[in-house]
């Protein structure tokens, strides 16, 4: 395998845009080339096969869709509370809104584990770890609620997120009305 970072880095987020656009059935070699605007053959250099790729992306979304360090420091300089719970979760759905084709990527990958078992162990060991450092996050954090909120809200954010993205329609009142729904989806499940 070529090994070169930042081309990988290309080709993954290439790889990404092209689940999101055209699902998984629609990744492969020749369309990550295209979106990367690289020579054909080269993601094929990069990556042994689809599942490879595939497995490659599965994590490379984690990296892709993680906040700004700085951001979350900022954040978690103030004390732990339902408010500031409300605030970290509208930054979740900003971010989504930002990087929406992270975001379906995301949802099509899950999509793809769930047809492939070789995947699905794969992937679940990587969103279970996730699910895992949001909860040590949220309890070590000393936020309300314990290992149940943090998996209420990991749950409920989820759910927000692959309904505005997919079908955004079918949610009351549009954009406008998401930093209302995640409040109310906070003060519903984190104690005060």
């Amino acid at each position: 395998m070529v090994s070169n970072p930042r081309r990988r880095t290309t080709l993954l987020d290439a790889g990404i845009d092209v689940l999101a656009r055209l699902g998984a059935r629609g990744l492969t070699f020749r369309a990550v080339d295209d979106e990367a605007g690289v020579p054909t053959g080269t993601t094929s250099n990069y990556f042994a096969n689809r599942d490879a790729l595939l497995r490659e992306l599965g994590d490379h979304v984690f990296v892709r869709l993680a906040p700004d360090p700085a951001v979350v420091a900022e954040r978690l300089a103030a004390p732990p509370s339902r408010a500031l719970e409300v605030v970290l979760m509208q930054d979740i759905v900003e971010r989504a809104q930002a990087d929406r084709s992270g975001y379906l990527a995301m949802f099509e990958l899950r999509l793809e584990a769930s047809r492939r078992p070789e995947l699905e162990v794969a992937f679940t060991a990587g969103y279970r770890a996730n699910l895992d450092d949001i909860t040590a996050a949220h309890v070590e954090g000393g936020f309300p609620g314990g290992d149940a909120t943090a998996l209420l809200l990991y749950l409920a954010m989820n759910g927000l997120l692959l309904e505005h993205l997919t079908l955004p329609g079918v949610l009351p009142g549009g954009d406008s009305a998401l930093p209302g729904l995640v409040q109310q989806l906070v003060e519903t499940i984190v104690p005060e």
